[in-house]
């Protein structure tokens, strides 16, 4: 399961950064995952409880993001958002394209806490 060592990562860079910003206690998590990332979310949720145990994030709520496949269409000439992650084709005119635009992501971007007692934030 490479959920758990994603999870291990995602709490190390929250405590990580919920230090560097003053957080005295991070509430939520917030993680953008694409539908291409290879990460299977239910995996993720339950290996992050596990990973955060005994952390600076324990008990913190983990909000994924879903990001769908896009890609950018040639004959369109814009980017399309695919109702399902195959086939790579514009849901408008059908033209195949191996132009990725987004899916693939697998990031956290957002922590939400309590602030320090010198009341950073």
């Amino acid at each position: 399961m490479h959920e758990l060592s994603i999870a291990h990562q995602l709490v190390e860079l929250a405590v990580e950064n919920a230090d560097r910003m003053g957080l005295r206690r991070v509430t939520a998590l917030h993680v953008r995952v694409g539908a291409l990332s290879g990460v299977v979310q239910e995996a993720l949720r339950f290996a992050y409880d596990i990973a955060a145990a005994g952390t600076a994030v324990e008990g913190a709520r983990l909000i994924i993001e879903d990001v769908p496949v896009a890609i950018y269409c040639p004959t369109c000439r814009t980017e399309r958002s695919l109702p399902a992650p195959v086939p790579a084709r514009c849901p408008v005119c059908g033209t195949p394209s191996g132009d990725v635009r987004a899916g693939r992501e697998l990031e956290l971007y957002a922590l939400e806490g309590e602030a320090d007692e010198e009341g950073n934030r």
